[in-house]
């Protein structure tokens, strides 16, 4: 069952995917209208699942679940990773690799390859106040409040 975004407690459960590239407008349409189905028939042992989403600067995809309401199964949670691999397949974008680092540099949302932000705060050209994307959050509680946060606040610390 499809519920707006911002009724869901902080303990709902989330799944964050960054796209290694900024969706156009007509893109994000399509996928918003594609995650509306999706999440409106989504469901766990026959029992729809309390869920929304979000997506956000045109590069993230975040969906939520009320554990409280309904709990996710394996196979809920494999019809959703064969959702998000079926948006890879389509707009030719990477979603499920967690290798990869999002930060802001300046105005702009920045995408790497880990190496390659490795490389850069060697050479001084990020810090550990850059805000960077941690998407290793778990509830809606953790993404409203240490998702966008300086390096050093979230596991990218460890590179400095």
């Amino acid at each position: 069952m499809l519920v707006d975004f911002n009724t869901l407690p902080e303990d709902s459960r989330i799944w964050v995917y960054q796209s290694d590239r900024k969706f156009t407008d007509d893109e994000i349409q399509e996928i918003e209208s594609a995650l509306a189905e999706f999440v409106s028939q989504w469901s766990a042992h026959g029992s729809g699942l309390e869920a929304s989403f979000l997506t956000k600067y045109n590069r993230f995809i975040i969906i939520a679940v009320n554990q409280g309401i309904q709990a996710t199964s394996g196979c809920s949670i494999d019809a959703s990773v064969s959702f998000i691999q079926s948006l890879e397949k389509k707009y030719n974008v990477d979603l499920l690799d967690r290798m990869n680092v999002t930060f802001r540099l300046g105005e702009f949302i920045a995408y790497k390859p880990l190496i390659d932000f490795k490389k850069m705060v060697k050479e001084k050209a990020v810090s550990e106040n850059t805000i960077v994307f941690n998407n290793l959050v778990n509830t809606v509680g953790e993404w409203q409040d240490f998702w966008e946060v300086p390096a050093k606040e979230s596991w990218h610390s460890r590179f400095f």
